[in-house]
């Protein structure tokens, strides 16, 4: 009989604390998500076989502002400042309950796991590259449509953004400065160059002015690659600065892209972000690409946005957007994510205008 009880006893123990154990996994565990989808119409589109005029597009967009995607992330604390941390992240397009903005696969945006505290942040995985986020703090608009990562995308696909087999250190804030760097691995056997990407960025923040400088640098590699690919062999630098005057906020930048076997372009931009209300953002952005290696080649993007507040969680927006090609620059206006027909990215030769009017909410 007692030793009934004892059983009992062990069951109940070990039951209570697989419990525990599964409360405080869920407690440590948010996910999060943003849903975005718009209608889109493009004065042009590039035939991707001809690169001529493929005609107008109108229909639906996804991810018009900013990717759709779901995530989880999650913090244990380990005491005494220490942390680990994940996340895993995926894109997902709208129209067809596929993946989007990704490197293809189900986690394509984002994959690792790391400790932070008083020494910092150490993250192992699929992550951004310090070129990217550095890309990201500088652009005056954030968005899919109209903005520097246009130019980004059609200079080297998703290389830099997914970077794969990572790992990277980001120090904490010392007297403003704060530096970050990456470095991932090919993996493959008997090439330890292939596919090897490194990258670096150095952050100065004093009250409302900010300046970043960042690096970036990846070789070819055999081995498969992702969709887009993610491992186009180039160089990149990047300069800017963001400074910030009560509701209105002011960003420049240059970035470099020298692509191996490719072109070696020179992108200045710049624009303005301004809370008009709290519930109406405006902002606007203009940008110059050329080509060192032929000057005859550039491209001058423009674009506007407008996004109104429905609540914290739901947003409406308008889009515009002006690029004007010559030579061989081929920069387009939109992600291409979701169109079928033409790679949107891309755009021919002459002006080409786009119009995206949208809804975006986030969980």
């Amino acid at each position: 009989m007692v030793r009934i009880v004892n059983l009992r006893n062990t069951a109940a123990l070990a039951t209570g604390l697989l419990l525990a154990g599964a409360a405080h996994a869920q407690g440590s565990v948010t996910l999060y998500g943003v849903l975005d989808a718009s209608l889109l119409y493009l004065s042009k589109t590039e035939n991707p076989t001809t690169g001529a005029n493929g005609g107008k597009f109108i229909g639906f967009g996804d991810s018009g502002y900013s990717p759709s995607l779901f995530g989880l992330k999650g913090t244990e604390d380990l005491g005494g400042g220490l942390k680990a941390n994940f996340t895993l992240e995926s894109g997902i397009n709208m129209g067809t309950g596929g993946f989007n903005d990704s490197n293809g696969n189900l986690f394509g945006r984002q994959a690792w796991v790391g400790l932070s505290g008083g020494f910092g942040d150490v993250k192992l995985g699929l992550q951004y590259s310090p070129l990217f986020l550095a890309l990201y703090d500088l652009d005056p608009r954030l968005s899919l449509t109209g903005s520097s990562l246009l130019p980004w995308l059609n200079n080297v696909a998703a290389t830099g953004i997914f970077t794969r087999n990572a790992v990277s250190y980001s120090s904490p804030q010392f007297y403003g400065f704060q530096g970050s760097v990456l470095y991932a691995f090919g993996n493959v056997a008997g090439n330890f160059q292939a596919g090897k990407q490194v990258s670096a960025s150095l952050k100065y923040q004093w009250q409302d002015l900010m300046v970043e400088a960042a690096y970036f640098d990846s070789n070819a590699s055999p081995a498969a690659d992702t969709v887009p690919p993610t491992d186009v062999p180039f160089e990149g630098r990047l300069i800017g600065a963001s400074y910030k005057i009560g509701s209105l906020t002011a960003k420049a930048s240059f970035t470099s892209f020298r692509v191996s076997g490719g072109p070696s372009n020179n992108l200045y931009g710049g624009g303005l972000d301004y809370m008009l209300t709290p519930s109406v953002d405006l902002n606007g952005g203009a940008w110059y690409m050329t080509d060192r290696n032929e000057s005859s080649s550039h491209a001058v993007l423009g674009s506007l946005g407008a996004s109104y507040l429905l609540s914290k969680r739901t947003t409406l927006y308008a889009q515009v957007g002006v690029v004007h090609n010559d030579g061989n620059a081929r920069l387009g206006l939109v992600t291409g994510e979701g169109l079928s027909s033409s790679n949107t990215i891309f755009a021919p030769s002459g002006t080409t205008t786009a119009v995206d009017l949208g809804i975006r909410q986030t969980f």
